[in-house]
């Protein structure tokens, strides 16, 4: 019997998860809460796609709550300890004077595929942001630059996961859409991005030896979409 090969996905095949990943990583408002049976009835219609069944316990967990308890656990997960951060940059630059650059590289890959971003006072790097604009605007820029930051998710992934989060299963979800499997653990990630030796000591507010400070190889044609510090 003849078999058909399995055509690879595409950044293009990406747009659903990508989508409704942006919307549960970003503060929870009443809108997202009225939104989530749209969401799961599209992730049902991917099916087994990279990622799909990954955001549902994270729709079953905002689907649970009510806004006002949901807000106080996003806060208290994000906005109140920087081992959550979902600024891309911060965990590979952090609060170093090179940061500034790398944020103008994201407004640059924006407009490069013609799209006239509102930051609404986020920055650049801001994981929905950079979610939202690969799922509306451009596919291959998008899933680029999630690429080029491959390491700041699985980091944030990691620490997730160890903090027992509903929100793990979001970026879990946009891992499994990047080429090749997680890192089981830090270390794993640091050997993913070649790095052996002691970190940058330009720290300017983190500790020396913060995983955050990884320096990424960067990746051909990234392009991108922003953020929230």
């Amino acid at each position: 019997m003849i078999g058909l090969r399995r055509r690879r996905p595409t950044p293009e095949d990406h747009r659903v998860v990508h989508l409704v990943a942006a919307a549960c990583l970003d503060y929870p408002s009443a809108e997202l809460l009225t939104r989530l049976p749209a969401f799961r009835a599209a992730l049902d219609e991917q099916g087994d796609s990279a990622g799909a069944q990954d955001l549902l316990p994270m729709l079953t967990h905002l689907g649970g709550d009510d806004l006002e308890s949901l807000q106080r656990t996003y806060v208290d997960t994000f906005d109140l300890s920087r081992k959550h951060a979902l600024y891309l940059s911060y965990w590979t630059d952090g609060d170093t004077r090179r940061r500034g650059e790398v944020l103008g590289r994201f407004k640059t890959a924006y407009r490069s595929s013609g799209a006239v971003v509102d930051t609404h006072g986020e920055l650049p790097d801001y994981l929905p942001m950079v979610l939202e604009f690969a799922a509306r605007v451009d596919a291959d820029a998008g899933c680029a630059l999630l690429q080029e930051y491959r390491a700041s998710l699985e980091l944030l992934r990691i620490a997730l996961q160890e903090k027992q989060s509903a929100y793990a299963g979001a970026v879990v979800a946009v891992c499994a859409t990047l080429p090749g499997e997680s890192p089981h653990d830090r270390a794993a990630v640091m050997e993913m991005v070649g790095l052996t030796g002691p970190h940058p000591t330009e720290t300017v507010g983190l500790e020396p030896y913060d995983p955050r400070l990884l320096p990424l190889q960067p990746v051909p044609s990234a392009a991108t979409s922003g953020g929230r510090p």
